[in-house]
């Protein structure tokens, strides 16, 4: 704790020596030790860490919502002149929601998805204020109005299905606002949502809270989001606070060494050697060419009129929100999806018309490598018949027993060129951490030797520091293979860390394109610079 937290009087939150303990098979285990901090009226504490750092469990800790199986073991949390590690259920009932609220990470689970939202804001409203049913309607159409929405009678009758991810998220956080509350813990609330829509949530809580003083808790693994948000940063690591303080004096010189290792992860700050120069690049052989391509669900098109090209040897990322063609683009390419109208040609072969079964020789050249590796598993295989299912489908006669020892020791080679020990053959993926399971999908995609990988949104799910470890390895085996890959994916900063040219994809059309430096550095168009503007970390480039 810094001199200035502990000196500071009049705190809206003051947390000593906290420790928190989950009971599991009738042992009580510590997972949170002995963690202090104080947050002052109007402050922002970011407290990040990548996962099972404690981060989440601190919070819960403070808002008394602790699964059935968790304890606070020690240690006090005060909310103003209250104590409320041994606060009683009614206690908690009249203080949750009217001085200290939560914005969750998920609106999809915290929403009742059979009711209107504005009668699940009316809730809040009726617990804790005396309003009766017409004021609590119209406090709500107030409060849609203040995170943003239009037509705020028509939002109070949807229901959750009927919006999106960040309208879902603008309900939690009208929700958390109603009755004015001191203290908003906020847990991973723009996990998920595209650069622009994060933006507007995190300036929605920056200017509710310069107009109400409101302090705020902001639990994030993200540590671009904590520089440009909080006025002071916790650094969490296997249940300690290794580190806390300003958030500038943080950034611009880290005494820990974690504390380091992350910032040094963050893809603002990634260098990724690029041996290859874009000028080289042209003189290559085009391995993907696309000429007006449309994609129509019905009367809907998800892609529009695209065209671009990708030369042997370079990354080409697509980049822009949900809903703007770019994973649909990607499923045309690998075979997925046929599409309606337009050409592509993947290595020499026309594949417009190309139903899966007249693809499927063109698998061995072109692999994909999913968001959310595990999904893609077969939940009965074992990490040695995940990576050996391509082998298995397109080179082996062979009776099981043989199969196996033939394909082994390339098993092993893929495994190992993804910087994963020959043991893991013996492992199964529930075993393994997200970083190791994409890895695993990695693997998976190189046993056959393709030529092209399209990487679907592949680090999205990861904490800071593996995804670097991801992206760094990919760029080695780019740079050892000659791979070409192309890249998917709605974070910016991630794509300029390993891209060598970019397409900007809105609502199904390219409306940029070029050498990653030149769409970067000089966007021309609005829509790129929105997008742009809209990337979190910027401050982490104080100091550097």
């Amino acid at each position: 704790m810094t001199d200035e937290g502990r000196s500071g009087t009049g705190a809206v939150l003051s947390v000593r020596d906290l420790t928190v303990g989950y009971r599991v098979q009738h042992q009580l285990r510590a997972v949170v030790h002995d963690i202090s901090f104080e947050v002052q009226a109007g402050q922002v504490l970011a407290l990040v860490g990548e996962s099972g750092s404690g981060k989440t469990t601190t919070g819960h800790a403070i808002l008394g919502l602790l699964p059935a199986n968790g304890k606070v073991i020690g240690g006090r949390i005060r909310f103003r002149d209250q104590e409320l590690t041994d606060l009683s259920p009614k206690g908690w009932r009249d203080l949750r929601g009217r001085a200290v609220s939560l914005i969750p990470q998920d609106p999809a689970v915290s929403l009742d998805p059979v009711r209107r939202v504005g009668g699940q804001v009316e809730d809040v409203l009726r617990l804790h204020t005396g309003l009766n049913a017409a004021g609590r309607r119209q406090r709500v159409l107030e409060l849609f109005g203040q995170v943003g929405f239009t037509d705020v009678e028509r939002r109070y009758r949807q229901y959750p299905y009927e919006l999106s991810g960040g309208m879902r998220q603008r309900v939690l956080i009208a929700a958390a606002i109603a009755a004015s509350p001191d203290l908003i813990i906020a847990d991973e609330p723009t996990s998920g949502l595209d650069a622009t829509v994060q933006k507007q949530v995190l300036d929605l809580i920056d200017d509710l809270r310069a107009r109400s003083g409101t302090s705020v808790v902001l639990i994030t693994h993200d540590l671009g989001v904590a520089a440009d948000r909080s006025d002071l940063i916790g650094v969490m690591q296997a249940g300690r606070l290794v580190e806390v303080g300003p958030t500038r004096e943080l950034i611009a010189a880290p005494k820990h060494p974690y504390t380091q290792r992350l910032l040094e992860s963050v893809p603002s700050r990634l260098t990724l050697t690029r041996e290859q120069a874009v000028q080289a690049s042209a003189e290559r052989d085009t391995v993907i060419e696309v000429r007006g391509l449309r994609k129509l669900y019905g009367d809907v098109a998800a892609v529009n009129g695209v065209s671009f090209e990708v030369r042997q040897g370079e990354t080409f990322s697509i980049v822009g929100e949900s809903g703007s063609g770019k994973s649909t683009t990607a499923r045309i390419l690998t075979g997925l999806t046929q599409a309606t109208a337009g050409s592509a040609s993947l290595l020499g072969t026309d594949i417009t018309n190309l139903g899966r079964r007249a693809f499927r020789p063109l698998r061995r050249d072109v692999q994909i490598v999913y968001q959310n590796p595990y999904s893609s598993f077969d939940p009965r295989f074992g990490v040695f018949d995940v990576v050996e299912e391509p082998l298995r489908s397109f080179e082996s006669s062979q009776l099981p027993w043989k199969r196996r020892a033939a394909n082994e020791e390339r098993v092993v080679a893929a495994l190992e060129s993804a910087a994963l020990p020959a043991d893991f053959i013996k492992r199964h993926p529930r075993e393994l951490s997200g970083g190791q399971r994409q890895r695993v999908a990695i693997a998976r995609a190189l046993v056959l030797g393709p030529k092209v990988v399209v990487l679907d949104e592949p680090i999205s799910a990861l904490d800071v520091s593996v995804a670097a470890q991801i992206l760094a390895l990919l760029r080695q085996l780019q740079q050892e293979r000659g791979l070409t890959y192309v890249f998917i994916s709605h974070d910016l900063a991630v794509v300029r860390a390993i891209s060598d040219r970019v397409a900007v994809m809105q609502q199904g059309s390219i409306v940029e394109q070029g050498p990653i430096e030149d769409v970067f550095n000089a966007p021309r168009h609005e829509y790129t610079v929105g997008l742009l503007n809209a990337i979190a970390g910027r401050n982490l480039l104080v100091g550097t």
